[in-house]
């Protein structure tokens, strides 16, 4: 049964959630498409840059990101602490930039004497847009609605550019964190568009190698593409010290890890296992032999609305009021501990 999304967001269980979006009618969001012999590459550019204008509106961090060819995948934070501390005017002068809003809030912008029924009007349209800042349906919805015009302009057509809803899964703590960022950066290897996570184009991983090499190390302008991105991605925690808003990992360790899982999936076929572990899974007690399965396609969406460790996913169906979840068996292979 489809639920409301309201019923499948909610940062009192999580901020972070994984979500998808999908194209229909066999359109390619970005890529060559053999069946019309038609590139669409620059697309992926679209993407990167409604992204990259987007996060600099709403209270929502990007940990990691895939444009693949008719698909993407985000991983998002919510980002509360960020949203309650805006003033008003910051809460206008944001969400302005993406909608131009009612007359008598640029009346108010300009300082003009208003009636007590006017304040509070405004007030109410302050405070649902401070509510839509920190919701993933509205940030969702900017991002592919934009897209979506751009690609039916460019093919000349009108309808449904994307799938009805765009799918999220809630990741209730740091084992399924770690292993949806892992997971969403390796799509390009697992899909045999990139041989390193270096070289897996409009990925986050990509953007944080290149981001974190030197200056006289980084790709000329004329290969670096997406790396020249404007787009600000959530920081992870630094050696010795953590806040509570950065990702709880340090980014040396994920780094080892993604390189580790995915000579995995690029070997695996072939019997040429690597067989040093990253001791960021025995620390997390995530099994191994799991983690490699869960690497592969269809990997993570044999969870459903949620992905965590066993307790976590039993105390979230309970706060959905229904008896079951799909991927408590799996979980408890992946996350023994």
């Amino acid at each position: 049964m489809t639920r409301a999304r309201a019923q499948q967001i909610c940062c009192e269980d999580t901020p972070y959630y994984h979500c998808i979006s999908r194209c229909v009618r066999r359109a390619f969001l970005c890529g060559y498409d053999k069946s019309t012999d038609t590139d669409f590459e620059h697309r992926r550019q679209w993407m990167l840059d409604r992204l990259a204008e987007i996060n600099n509106v709403f209270c929502i961090d990007i940990c990691a990101y895939a444009i693949m060819s008719n698909h993407y995948h985000l991983v998002l934070y919510i980002n509360k602490v960020e949203v309650d501390a805006l003033t008003d005017l910051e809460v206008i002068s944001r969400w302005r930039k993406i909608y131009i809003g009612p007359d008598i809030i640029q009346r108010f912008v300009d300082g003009e004497d208003l009636s007590k029924e006017h304040y509070g009007l405004i007030a109410e349209i302050v405070d649902k847009w401070r509510q839509r800042l920190s919701d993933i349906s509205w940030f969702m919805r900017c991002l592919n609605e934009h897209v979506a015009r751009k690609a039916n302009f460019e093919d000349n057509c009108k309808g449904r550019f994307w799938e009805g809803r765009f799918k999220s899964q809630a990741l209730l703590d740091e084992q399924a964190l770690l292993t949806c960022m892992a997971y969403v950066d390796l799509n390009p290897i697992r899909a045999k568009m990139a041989e390193t996570p270096e070289s897996s184009d409009f990925t986050s991983i990509k953007q944080r190698i290149v981001g974190n090499q030197p200056v006289s190390a980084k790709p000329s302008d004329k290969c670096a593409g997406e790396t020249r991105s404007s787009l600000l991605l959530k920081e992870f925690v630094a050696e010795g010290h953590q806040l509570s808003d950065e990702i709880p990992y340090l980014y040396s360790d994920y780094l080892e890890l993604v390189d580790w899982s995915g000579r995995v999936v690029r070997e695996g076929k072939r019997g040429a296992i690597d067989n040093r572990i990253p001791p960021i899974l025995s620390r997390l007690g995530i099994d191994e032999g799991q983690w490699r399965k869960a690497m592969q396609p269809r990997g993570v969406h044999q969870f459903s609305r949620a992905m965590g460790r066993c307790e976590a996913l039993r105390e979230h169906a309970k706060r959905l009021s229904i008896k079951w979840i799909k991927g408590i068996t799996l979980s408890c292979k992946l996350f023994p501990t």
